[in-house]
């Protein structure tokens, strides 16, 4: 199993989670997202019990494999649908820093949490020295949804990130300018032409391979740079097919054991569309591992990378 330096830089070994409370399919993010159903499709109490059984069956399986799970509760008043999703409105660094982001959607933005942040400090034993809070962005209508909007290479210092109206450039450049990484953005579509919501749908960063769905960049030049760079980086690719990409394949998310091995979260429904040639690469990087998670994947439109918040902050 191929390693590259610093791996630690590249893999955390605690996420953060955040326990639903009311989820449904979101009206405010059904026009940007076309991987969730249509609102009202469904019950949202029928969602929310759905949600809240998968919800503990991932959180159950990354602790069984050896990851810490900081699992804070969502608040019933605001609403906020999509909680279930934190990697979208926080990112935690390896130097204390912490990075609040900007929303599209209204009701997403109440998702960011200051007694949330506090806890990962005065309860959970993290060290922040900063926080930097972006959201001022969204005055302008302008919005960079963590690592949702970005692919992040913290060895490389380099985002990955696909433009769309939840991903804007400049405040993709902003965030690279604080945080020292390199911008490297690019323009990506479905089988329908309609831009990817979300980076991280269609791309996932491994220690030493990258999963990305590259025929989705139409630009060769665009398509060409970004695989240049992953190569460059030391990474084995893996290609997706747009098919693939929209049963949840790019949307994975690698962690580290409290042994020290490298774990590849991914649902179920992803894992299964995985052609053997691409498993077979994809377990010689990382053992796989895997939940349920259909009703949360049609409902919002996010899988399992989006639910888990990567958490590198040092120890207090």
């Amino acid at each position: 199993m191929p390693i590259m330096p610093n791996a630690d830089l590249q893999t955390a070994s605690a996420v953060l989670m955040i326990r639903p409370t009311a989820f449904h399919s979101n009206p405010q993010t059904a026009a940007s997202n076309a991987f969730q159903r249509a609102p009202d499709a469904v019950d949202n109490k029928v969602e929310q019990q759905a949600a809240a059984v998968q919800f503990g069956g991932l959180a159950d399986a990354l602790r069984a494999a050896g990851i810490e799970v900081v699992i804070e509760e969502d608040t019933t008043d605001p609403s906020t649908p999509d909680s279930i999703f934190p990697n979208n409105w926080i990112s935690c660094h390896a130097d204390g820093r912490v990075v609040l982001f900007p929303m599209m959607a209204p009701n997403r933005r109440l998702e960011r949490r200051l007694d949330i942040v506090e806890r990962l400090t005065t309860v959970h034993g993290f060290r922040i020295t900063e926080v930097i809070d972006l959201s001022g962005w969204e005055e302008g209508n302008k919005f960079l949804e963590s690592t949702g909007s970005m692919a992040l290479d913290r060895v490389s210092r380099v985002a990955y990130a696909c433009l769309s109206p939840r991903t804007d450039l400049e405040v993709l450049v902003d965030f690279c300018h604080r945080m020292d990484f390199e911008p490297l953005p690019f323009l990506a579509t479905d089988r329908a032409g309609v831009p990817i919501y979300h980076t991280n749908v269609m791309m996932t960063l491994g220690l030493g391979y990258a999963v990305i769905c590259d025929e989705a960049i139409e630009d060769p030049d665009q398509r060409a740079s970004v695989l240049r760079r992953l190569r460059e980086s030391g990474r084995e690719i893996v290609s997706i097919t747009r098919q693939q990409m929209g049963k949840f394949a790019g949307n994975m998310l690698e962690l580290r054991s409290q042994e020290g091995g490298r774990v590849l979260a991914m649902s179920r429904r992803a894992e299964a569309c995985l052609e053997s040639s691409q498993r077979e690469i994809l377990m010689r990087h990382a053992r796989i591992l895997t939940a349920a998670i259909d009703d949360i994947e049609d409902s919002a439109g996010g899988g399992v990378r989006c639910m888990l918040a990567e958490i590198f902050l040092p120890r207090r």
